[in-house]
């Protein structure tokens, strides 16, 4: 018997050598033949062993090798796969087997095949499983994080970067008017200002959303925001119209990112059961934008006397001052931004996984401490990372330059926005984006459409107001007489005027018809919406006076002398309180907002977000024939309030929505590309109510019910992600 298990060892031993011989020899390199033939020859050894007596003091039942054998082969789950050189042996992946040995493409027994064997379905099939698994997983992490300290300080920063976009989308609006005047901007023109701005934020909101799914939300948010506030400022101190509007088109593309990344970033560092409701108090800065906007209009514009000049060349009015204190919430959010962390799940999502989990902790110690449990411990040591699937980019061999690099570079990331995009349309959330942009698009189309046909009607309901309050003077004859007052909303016809003088006042909306001017002096004279039409001019003097040809439609003069003319535009609407108006009753629609947002906020979790959405946008459409009693002013304004009212409980609760129906890696693309949508939506809108002003009520009434209750009816055809994780 002794005998016997002398020769057994020494047979182990010699198999041993010669197995270690073999693999230093191979290095690596030993293709599954070998294996398999080392495989073969180590389960005839096992099979030998597993015949010895049970009561064997140095072989155990299974194949494994007692204490001394232990020492030598390193057999613990530990160290299996190595020997105490560290060599490779039987069972381990040995690389690609060269030429003539095996199969080409063949890998190592009982191991998982590399991902250079796989094709891309079987990659993104594993990458699905990886990230569903991720969101069960970062859910419950978020969960131990809880809610407090870090979410309220970032719920700020990100509220002013909202509130920077409901600005931007006032502001135009406002200084529009003043704008035109300054600038002699045509009538021809003015209506590209409020296009342009929109086009930017069109552009905007898909190139930055696109960006911020490429290189990281706060990344996307900083560069989008600064772009912003860089033009904004910019915007304030140009006088050419043309450079205006260049800088307020840049302007508008680096808000449009604002939107899409926001909602995206906030979303991904709050709870499932927070998510609703805490996205729908966020949607309040927007609103606060619009108030804020409004306020400062209502407070600067109409001080003229706060503007200087240098000369002729440059003029600074208030409408100025106006636009560099709405750049404000833009530059403090920058500020603030510098010192947020990037969004852990977007860290997660590219393989950025140390990075990811400090932040992680980061929020957790910062809310413990906050919630006076500093000794609380983050209990997570290892998150789910998805796996990275290359994409293959083809890159010109010529980009030596500088310039070349650059434009290789713009070129690459343009067209992974783009791939990313393509990918919204692809399964399972190809029928989400076809619904999403259906409801979208009938929102935005109702809402900035009526949105700017209520001021509009108002606007025309004033002029209707006005003209009827209008004073006839016929066949007048003033002579020797001194007009030294304000004339207003008058229309003389058939009057002689003989040496009268015209010193120091103001012409608003006057017109003289058919009317003899003789032995006359008009001096230090201001006029708006002031004409002469058919009049005749004998011997009459004009001296510092605004009366450019254009005021006088066919009139004749006679021995005329004209000395210091004022040409171009002038600003002055003192004693005009319609500006005044017009910035409180966008003021009051604004703020009429408040109830729905409050509202939507306290309701989102508890009866749904599509409920919300549903019953918002129909609710909407049914209000839109109470505009038929619109008659007055008052009453207008009242609608507008109440319109106002129920559409913001539809914008919230879609903004929910779309948060949470795309996953990470094309979430703020396909928020992107919808809050892109929304701005073409609106100038359509704008361009189809405006010119339906003082025409017809039904058209618009009908059009925008129409489409609201279409809308809103999709909408109820949206999944369900109350209960659901963040994809």
């Amino acid at each position: 018997m002794e005998e016997t298990y002398k020769d057994r060892t020494s047979l182990v031993k010699g198999a041993k050598d010669i197995a270690k011989e073999v693999k230093r020899q191979a290095v690596k390199k030993v293709n599954k033949a070998v294996d398999k033939a080392q495989d073969g020859y180590t389960q005839r050894s096992y099979n030998r062993f597993q015949d010895e007596e049970d009561d064997d003091d140095y072989y155990v039942q299974g194949g494994d090798y007692g204490v001394e054998a232990n020492d030598d082969e390193g057999s613990s789950e530990a160290t299996e796969g190595h020997d105490e050189d560290d060599e490779i042996y039987e069972g381990e992946y040995q690389g690609i087997p060269s030429m003539g040995q095996g199969k080409d493409g063949m890998v190592a027994l009982g191991q998982p095949m590399r991902d250079e064997y796989k094709d891309r379905h079987e990659l993104e099939t594993e990458r699905k499983a990886d990230e569903e698994e991720l969101a069960q997983q970062y859910e419950l992490i978020i969960q131990e994080c809880g809610h407090g300290r870090f979410q309220w300080a970032l719920f700020f920063v990100l509220g002013m970067a909202l509130m920077a976009d409901g600005v931007e989308v006032f502001v135009v609006g406002f200084v529009l008017p003043s704008a035109e005047t300054d600038m002699c901007i045509p009538n021809s023109g003015s209506g590209w200002l409020g296009s342009i701005v929109y086009l930017g934020m069109m552009v905007g909101a898909f190139f930055w959303g696109g960006l911020a799914d490429k290189v990281g939300r706060r990344q996307s948010l900083l560069i989008c925001m600064s772009v912003n506030g860089f033009f904004a400022f910019l915007s304030s101190f140009v006088q050419g119209y043309g450079f205006f509007l260049f800088c307020r088109l840049f302007s508008g593309f680096g808000i449009g990112g604002a939107v899409p990344t926001v909602f995206s970033y906030f979303s991904e560092v709050l709870a499932r059961e927070k998510r609703g409701e805490h996205l729908s108090w966020l949607c309040m800065f927007w609103m606060i934008g619009g108030i804020y906007a409004s306020a400062m209009a209502w407070a600067i514009i109409p001080h003229y006397g706060w503007s200087f000049s240098m000369g002729s060349a440059y003029q600074f009015h208030s409408w100025r001052v106006f636009v560099i204190v709405c750049a404000l919430p833009c530059v403090s959010s920058v500020v603030a931004l510098t010192f947020m962390p990037e969004s852990p799940r977007f860290l997660l999502e590219v393989g950025k996984h140390d990075e990811a989990w400090m932040i992680l902790k980061q929020i957790h110690d910062t809310n413990m401490r906050a919630r006076g449990q500093p000794e609380k411990v983050f209990t997570v040591n290892r998150i789910k990372t998805p796996k990275q699937i290359d994409e293959l980019i083809e890159i010109e061999s010529d980009t030596g330059t500088w310039y070349r690099r650059c434009f290789v570079r713009i070129r690459t990331e343009l067209y992974g926005i783009w791939l990313t995009f393509m990918r919204c349309f692809n399964y399972p959330v190809k029928d989400n984006t076809i619904k999403l942009t259906a409801v979208w698009f009938t929102l935005s189309f109702g809402y900035y459409g009526l949105s700017v046909w209520f001021p509009d009607v108002i606007k025309h309901l004033q002029s209707d107001e006005y003209a009827s309050r209008v004073k006839h003077f016929r066949n007048e004859e003033v002579s020797h007489f001194v007009f030294n007052f304000t004339l207003e909303n008058q229309i003389h016809s058939n009057g002689e005027y003989i040496n009268d003088r015209f010193i120091m006042m103001k012409f608003k909306s006057v017109t003289f018809e058919d009317s003899l001017f003789k032995n006359c002096v008009f001096e230090d004279i201001t006029s708006l919406n002031t004409y002469f039409r058919n009049c005749s001019f004998v011997n009459t003097t004009f001296y510092n006076t605004d009366l450019e040809q254009y005021k006088f439609v066919d009139s004749e003069f006679i021995n005329c002398t004209f000395f210091h003319i004022r040409t171009g535009c002038q600003i002055s609407f003192d004693d005009d309180y319609s500006a005044y108006w017009i910035y409180f009753v966008n003021f009051l629609g604004t703020l009429a907002v408040l109830p729905g947002n409050i509202v939507s906020a306290l309701l989102m979790d508890r009866i749904g977000r599509l409920t919300m959405l549903g019953g918002s946008m129909v609710l909407s459409g049914i209000s839109c024939f109470f505009l038929w009693f619109g008659t007055s002013e008052s009453m207008m304004i009242g609608m507008l309030c109440l319109y106002n009212g129920l559409t913001i409980s539809a914008w919230n609760s879609l903004d929910v929505v779309t948060v949470e129906l795309y996953p990470t890696d094309r979430r703020a693309t396909g928020f992107g590309f919808l809050n892109a949508l929304c701005k073409a939506a609106a100038v359509l809108g704008n361009l189809i109510f405006g010119s339906l002003v003082g025409i017809t009520k039904a058209i618009p009434i009908l059009l925008a019910s129409t489409v609201l209750v279409c809308g809103g009816l999709v909408g109820l055809r949206l999944p369900d992600t109350r209960t659901q994780v963040l994809m």
